[in-house]
Parts: structure tokens; sequence; C-alpha cells
């Protein structure tokens, strides 16, 4: 039997001698009156005026225990942070405290009493009374020595949180993040809306949708890649400022920043062009990264990053000449493109359009070289099917993308607000998927339909929290973000 087994055993002893003591394992009638937070800014406010009879009700679960005979110091967590705690037999008394001797590291307990400080200076609760409040079986994992291996963290955050306190922050923070962007659009007259999770034709990105089927309307279903095309329904509708925090999924490969199932802000402005949007970019992304860090400059690996506006702007075949080291005699020719992405070691799959090319080498030779936040511009047409076209150029599109940490952090653009443009361009999507190119838009008729209606000059941008969220926690995989990245089954073969 392993060391585990033997505490797991050792521990469901003691769960059945103290049921068999009519203790109740899983009580639920302690009331909470402070949490750890609270009680740390009453000790502040009082300072040397602390007088150690104010009494306070608390509760969390044990992560450290020093017994010494009749005493005991141990420290308890809740979720907004970590007290110590003093208990005495002579406090309280013989029964109970033979009672708190069964309790083990990683048990909730209750607790009622005093605060006082330490020879140490460290303020301490005193306890009066204490209470079991829930047993734990399994033991926590050693403190020193635990939670490291990242496959368990991500499939047991539960004890990754628990364990890590770094970790906890990192979600706090990111609560803070989606608040501030929340504050950011509700300031501005922008209105929160949620559209379908759910869709009959899945559209407003190129990427390869996760299928269902509705069993009672007998209809498949698709999740969705993207809200754009229902919020742009919306604005039709005469919702001029919309916006929504949403998840989207994407059946594509899972890496350190792509997760099947992701969250996206995505925003619409009537009346707004796509370089209202990049100064609006700039605002926003310098409004939540004060809000949460205090200023607009943070670390993030190996770069320091300043989001204080004006930020760079290059146009993609600019960004592919200066950067990607490519011969601009070659951007427009296709055979000559390929060439050089064979000579780069870079496979094209995808090779039949030239915009498809461009994207491919610009994702390879130039993005990871996009540290500072830079603004990439004129976005191909075939590219970019619900983009307007440039007026003057036909061939791009009124489109940027934004670049910071050497990842793509932002894609907006003037909307193609018409119809017959839309159509024609839905069509070549359609025919781009029956020569084999499964992320191409499907065609929705229903979409066009409301463009006919007439929708308003409009601007929109899609935002990606999650990567969002690793610049400003500096955060290297897109897994330490999100609570419950998508894993393999345990023991599936890797490929």
């Amino acid at each position: 039997m392993d060391e585990t087994s033997e505490v797991i055993r050792r521990r469901h002893e003691k769960a059945r001698a103290l049921a068999d003591e009519d203790i109740d394992l899983y009580p639920n009638d302690f009331k909470v009156s402070h949490t750890v937070e609270a009680v740390r800014k009453h000790i502040d406010q009082l300072a040397d005026a602390v007088d150690g009879t104010a009494m306070f009700a608390m509760a969390g679960r044990i992560v450290g225990l020093r017994s010494f005979g009749k005493a005991a110091f141990f420290h308890f967590r809740d979720y907004t942070g970590q007290l110590q705690a003093y208990v005495k037999q002579d406090e309280i008394g013989r029964q109970p405290y033979a009672l708190f001797k069964q309790f083990d590291v990683g048990d909730f307990i209750g607790i009622k009493g005093v605060v006082f400080q330490t020879k140490t200076g460290e303020w301490t609760l005193l306890a009066k009374e204490i209470r079991l409040l829930c047993k734990a079986i399994r033991p926590l994992p050693e403190k020193f020595h635990g939670l490291r291996d990242p496959e368990k963290r991500y499939r047991q955050r539960y004890l990754d949180l628990v364990m890590n306190p770094n970790v906890r922050d990192i979600f706090i923070k990111r609560a803070h993040i989606v608040q501030a962007f929340r504050n950011f659009f509700l300031e501005r007259s922008f209105m929160e809306v949620e559209t379908p999770m759910m869709q009959p034709i899945p559209g407003g990105a190129e990427a390869t949708p996760f299928e269902t089927f509705h069993d009672a309307l007998g209809m498949g279903l698709f999740l969705r890649i993207a809200p754009e095309l229902y919020l742009k329904r919306l604005v039709i509708g005469g919702f001029d400022r919309v916006f929504e925090i949403n998840r989207s999924f994407r059946n594509e490969g899972v890496s350190s920043q792509h997760n099947p199932e992701f969250t996206m802000l995505e925003f619409y402005q009537a009346y707004a062009t796509h370089k209202d949007l990049m100064s609006l970019t700039e605002e926003m992304f310098g409004f939540v990264t004060q809000q949460v860090l205090g200023e607009t400059h943070f670390k993030y690996q190996e770069n320091t990053i300043d989001m204080t506006g004006p930020w760079r702007r290059l146009t993609l075949k600019d960004a592919l000449i200066e950067l990607g080291g490519i011969d601009p005699s070659i951007l427009d020719d296709r055979e000559r493109l390929l060439d050089f992405a064979g000579s780069q070691g870079i496979e094209i799959r995808k090779a039949k359009r030239v915009g498809k090319i461009l994207a491919k080498l610009f994702d390879v030779l130039v993005e990871p070289k996009l540290i500072e936040p830079t603004f990439v511009v004129d976005y191909p047409v075939e590219i970019s099917p619900l983009a307007r076209r440039n007026s003057s150029d036909p061939n791009i599109t009124e489109r940027f993308e934004l670049f910071i940490g050497g990842r793509e952090i932002a894609n907006g653009f003037s909307e193609l607000n018409d119809p017959v443009d839309q159509r024609r361009r839905f069509l070549d999507q359609v025919a781009n998927r029956e020569a084999g190119d499964q992320e191409s838009h499907y065609m929705d008729e229903d979409y066009v339909m409301a463009l006919e209606y007439g929708m308003p000059p409009t601007a929109g941008e899609g935002v990606g929290i999650d990567r969002f969220v690793m610049l400003l926690t500096n955060a290297a995989s897109i897994r330490e973000v999100i609570l419950f990245p998508q894993l393999k089954r345990t023991g599936q073969q890797k490929k």
C-alpha cells in the first residue's frame, strides 16, 4: 500500500470514529460573520487599538497545522486570504479539543474567536469555539513537492487553486480584466447582449465548427465560431452600439495559444470606421491595463510592453517585406510565393488562394516579431469575406489585426453592408468549401436578407480575452488562464 493510500485509510477510520460519536461530518448550519480580508481590514483600521474583545465567526480550509500537546497553531484559508489561528484546550474545553485533534490539513472548519498579536508579530485568531464543517478524506499534495506537473494541475484545477496561490491570483485578475472591459463599454453607451451559441449556420470567422443535433427540432446545429453575424443583425435592428463577452468554439488544434472553447469580446458601433476602432482599441486596452495593473506597461516573458498609444501601424504587405524578408516582386505571384514558402520549410496546405498563402507566411515569419502593440492593416478581400472593400483599392479591405507579445489579440474592420457584394463573397466561400477548404464560410441567406433591409455604416471588432489575460498575467500558455482547458482523456494515446 502506498503512502497516500495509507493516509486515506486512516482518514476513513477517523471519519467512521467521529460518525460513531454522532459528530456530523458535513454540517451546514455554521454562520460566517467575517472573511479573512474583513478581519485584516479591521486590524489595519484599529492598529494598536485592537483590544481583543471583538468576536469573529470565520470559516475556511486548514492548510497548515502545528500541534503542541494541549495547544496548536494552524493556518486556514477562505476565498479572500489566509489567517493563523490558535487553539488551546483551556480555552475551548477538553472534549472540543479532543475533537480538534482529529482534524487534518484539508478539513474545512468554522471558528469563533478574538484576534491578538503573537510575540513574532503575526495577527492570529484565538479560538473560543471550533467546529468541523467538512472532513477531507484525501490528503492535499505535499506543500513543497506537490502539484507541479502541468497535466495534473489542469486536470485537477481544484487542487491547483488550493496549493498554488499564484494560480488563484491569475483567475482573480482574469475576473477583474473581464469586468474592466465591461465597464469600458457600458461607460460609452454600448449595450451588452447575448446571442445564440447553437446556430443553424456557423459564420463570422474562417474556422471548422463543432456539429451537434437537436432531436426535438430534428435538425443539425453548430456551436458558434463567432457571434458576429447575430450582433450585426442587432445593428440592423437599431441597436447602434452592442457588445458581447461570449464563449465560442472552433474544432481546431490545441496549442499554447489555442483551446477549442475560448472567450471573446465582440463589439459593433454604427457610423464608425475601422480607423475609429483602432483609436478606440488603443484607449480600451490602455484603460483595462491601468485598471487591473495600476499602470500601462508590464513585463511579458522577456519583454516589457507599453500599452500607451498611439501604436505602430503597418500594411500586411509592408510587414511581410520589412519583417518577413519577402521580395516585394513575388507578393502577387502564387507559384513564387509557394516556392519561397518551401525554401523556408513552411507547409502551405490551402494553396489555391494567394491571400491564404500570404496569411500563412505572415503567421510564421512576422507575427512572432510583433512584440509591442502593432496594427496590421489592408488584408486581401479573399481572406476577409465580411469586411468592407477599401475605396481606393478594391482588392484589399478596411481591416486590421492587433498584435501584442508576438500573437494576434484582436481583429476588426469596417463592415461590409452591401448585400450584393456580400452574396457574391459568400458564393466564393462556398466554392472554396466545395474545393476542400472546410474553414470557408457557409452561405447564409438570412444574413444577406437582413442586409437587404439596410445596415448603417458600421465597424466591429473581436478581442481574444484569453490571450489578453495571458499578457497581463505573464502566462506562457493559454491553459494557464482557462480554469478547465480541454485535455485528452486520461490514458489516451498522444499523437
